[in-house]
């Protein structure tokens, strides 16, 4: 009855780890949901005025498609403000979320049979927007020994004649990893010898940097017009709930992107539109809540930190943005608490989850099989109590 593109569709293993969490905590357990990738914070005092005063003013009917003149304005102010790149109006496009911004470019440039090129450890979704494409997804592994960064000379061996994309994220869901500006050069000198190739760049996590400042992709004038830039207010004005998303890239691309958008959804909501205006509008230093907020995931990060080289066989890494730890755990792999082996992330995942309550998302969902992701999205106790518990636990493991 269903369709072999969505048989063939992988649930979201973030989401399924927090759906599962759910359950648990309905039937009365004390769970601490470390899988869920949103920001614990409120969304700015300014924005949200932003966002009544829409409602007030009766700003509540359809949008263009592409998002107002007056946010895709803001837009390009922001990004020439904080990332250097000049942008006009008409190559911007909103979308309901940053999910939908790439899903609109993946589809938009891939054909059957193309082949897309993915920094991994990567983004649950991407693998699964390249097969509902058809295209052919080609995984460039970067380990924990690299701090998760692929490199110039890995992503030049993946290039082959079919490839039509790169996808890039920078600071990265799952490992918090930065690239700097020398490695995302090297990486775009890669991409200069190769003509038809585009570069998706994730860029949603700007805001949630903790060392250096973050380098944006389509900086380097040679590739620029076949880089797109992907970003929104989820993260780094804590907006999640708002769904507002965008992408820059050149003309041809952008009216693409719209013209999907156009027969799937249309605008994404007016009031979320009016909101983000004030948003894009604000250089980042100038919402103390941002600043706020990221000095908090700093303090958690180096928590976790310390909490976890306290865990025998936990591996880690420095992560130095968005609010993630992936370490590897392929120790445990193998071992047995006499009822229970477990063989591999999933496996330690739901130990975990069933017997101390502490939700976690396989590394396997986002391309590393000896890791998992830990998202310090939460209080200090709730980290404090989490390793606690998970510490106890694996002592059983032998």
């Amino acid at each position: 009855m269903l369709s072999k593109r969505i048989l063939n569709l992988e649930e979201s293993a973030t989401l399924a780890m927090t759906a599962k969490s759910a359950v648990l905590k309905q039937e009365g357990k004390d769970v601490i949901n470390l899988s869920i990738g949103e920001p614990d914070f409120n969304t700015p005092a300014v924005i949200k005025e932003a966002g009544i005063a829409a409602i007030t003013n009766n700003f509540t009917h359809y949008t263009t498609v592409a998002g107002t003149i007056e946010l895709r304005k803001a837009i390009c102010k922001k990004l020439k403000r904080d990332n250097s790149v000049d942008y006009a109006p008409e190559q911007i496009v909103v979308s309901t979320g940053a999910k939908q911004a790439l899903s609109n470019v993946v589809l938009s440039l891939v054909d059957p049979g193309d082949e897309v090129v993915i920094a991994c450890p990567y983004w649950v979704s991407y693998s699964e927007m390249v097969k509902l494409a058809e295209g052919t997804a080609v995984l460039v592994k970067a380990g924990i020994e690299h701090d998760f960064k692929i490199t110039a000379e890995q992503l030049e061996k993946a290039i082959t004649p079919k490839t039509k994309l790169v996808m890039l994220n920078s600071p990265c869901n799952p490992t918090g990893s930065v690239y700097d500006k020398e490695e995302m050069a090297s990486l775009a000198r890669v991409i200069e010898r190769h003509p038809n190739v585009y570069v998706i760049s994730d860029e949603i996590y700007e805001h949630i940097i903790f060392k250096g400042k973050h380098e944006c992709f389509a900086q380097f004038d040679a590739i620029k017009d076949r880089v797109i830039i992907i970003n929104g207010v989820s993260k780094g004005f804590a907006m999640t709930g708002w769904r507002l998303g965008f992408s820059a890239s050149i003309t041809p691309i952008a009216k693409a992107c719209s013209k999907l958008q156009g027969q799937l959804t249309s605008a994404t909501t007016s009031i979320a539109q009016q909101a983000s205006i004030l948003a894009f509008n604000s250089a980042p230093d100038e919402i103390p809540e941002m600043k706020v907020m990221v000095a908090k995931f700093k303090e958690r990060r180096d928590l976790l930190l310390n909490l976890l080289k306290d865990v025998p066989g936990f591996i880690t890494n420095v992560p130095d943005g968005a609010f993630y730890v992936f370490p590897d755990v392929s120790y445990y792999y193998g071992k047995s608490d006499g009822k229970v082996t477990i063989n591999n992330g999933k496996d330690l995942c739901m130990y975990i989850l069933e017997n101390v309550y502490v939700a976690l998302v396989p590394g396997a969902a986002f391309g590393d099989e000896k890791c998992i992701r830990f998202s310090y999205a939460t209080s200090e106790k709730n980290l404090i109590e989490a390793v606690r518990r998970i510490k106890e636990l694996l002592s059983n493991l032998k």
